[in-house]
């Protein structure tokens, strides 16, 4: 089963030595169950800080997060989000197998035997079998990430989180993980959010690209990607991709402009 995401009016704030600091200002964003949506932005624009909130790793200072109609609180409970990080952050004592089944091993073991059934399951739906008693420094950086995909996903979660899973990589890799990932996303039936840097990838992985402008993070754009599915890279030589890209990479340059109609909201915070 996959859940929507709804944020609506959320706004962050930091308080910092230099005075308080509006992190996202009064977003909103609509992701439909079993899509695949991407969010971009400049640095700093608050892109991790809308996924954690999404996540419900953070609090807004004001608005609403909601996954499927309960809190991320409740989702998280219910075991429906899965996040994977830029680092694969493996536990380097423990193998392959180890690293994926920890979720377990932190909730609470229940079933062991059809636990472990659901960790060979994600081994091979990640494309590690035979390296299940691999440590981390025995593998390669996309191989990591796979067994950090894995172990996001063992719990089955309606909605699966991905901030920059792949930033670290060389471009050759990081094309076969999209690939990889796209093909894993689409076994596994989750809702599926990733931030990334690279508009070609927003392009390339997404049904909608959500585009943020700088400090503060506000979406700006929502720009659908009309390519077929499965996706392959072929697709990326296609006029469709380019003239995708293009809308993309114009919501970005958008942000040089003024915002008529927009108030700074700093003296409300």
């Amino acid at each position: 089963m996959s859940r929507d995401i709804n944020v609506e009016q959320v706004s962050v704030v930091f308080d910092g030595r230099k005075g308080r600091t509006i992190a996202l200002e009064k977003t909103d964003l609509h992701v439909e169950a079993g899509s695949f949506a991407s969010i971009i932005g400049p640095s700093g624009c608050g892109k991790s800080t809308l996924l954690r909130l999404i996540a419900g790793i953070m609090t807004p200072f004001a608005g609403k997060v909601r996954i499927g109609g309960q809190t991320p609180g409740a989702t998280r409970r219910d075991r429906g989000l899965g996040f994977v990080f830029q680092s694969a952050t493996l536990l380097p004592w423990r193998s392959v197998r180890h690293n994926i089944e920890l979720p377990f091993d932190i909730v609470g073991r229940k079933d062991r035997a059809r636990e472990d059934a659901i960790c060979t399951e994600m081994i091979e739906l990640v494309g590690l079998t035979g390296f299940e008693n691999a440590l981390a420094h025995e593998l390669s950086g996309g191989m990591q990430q796979r067994a950090a995909i894995a172990r996001a996903l063992v719990l089955k979660p309606d909605v699966l989180m991905l901030d920059e899973p792949f930033g670290a990589l060389d471009e050759i890799t990081r094309q076969h993980m999209n690939i990889e990932l796209l093909r894993i996303w689409a076994e596994s039936g989750t809702t599926a959010l990733l931030v990334t840097h690279s508009i070609a990838e927003a392009v390339f992985m997404s049904d909608w690209v959500h585009v943020m402008s700088p400090r503060p993070g506000r979406i700006i754009s929502t720009i659908e990607v009309g390519l077929p599915r499965p996706r392959n890279l072929d697709m990326m030589r296609t006029q469709a991709f380019f003239d995708c890209v293009n809308q993309v990479r114009d919501a970005l340059f958008m942000r040089d402009l003024p915002l008529v109609g927009v108030p700074n909201q700093l003296e409300a915070f």
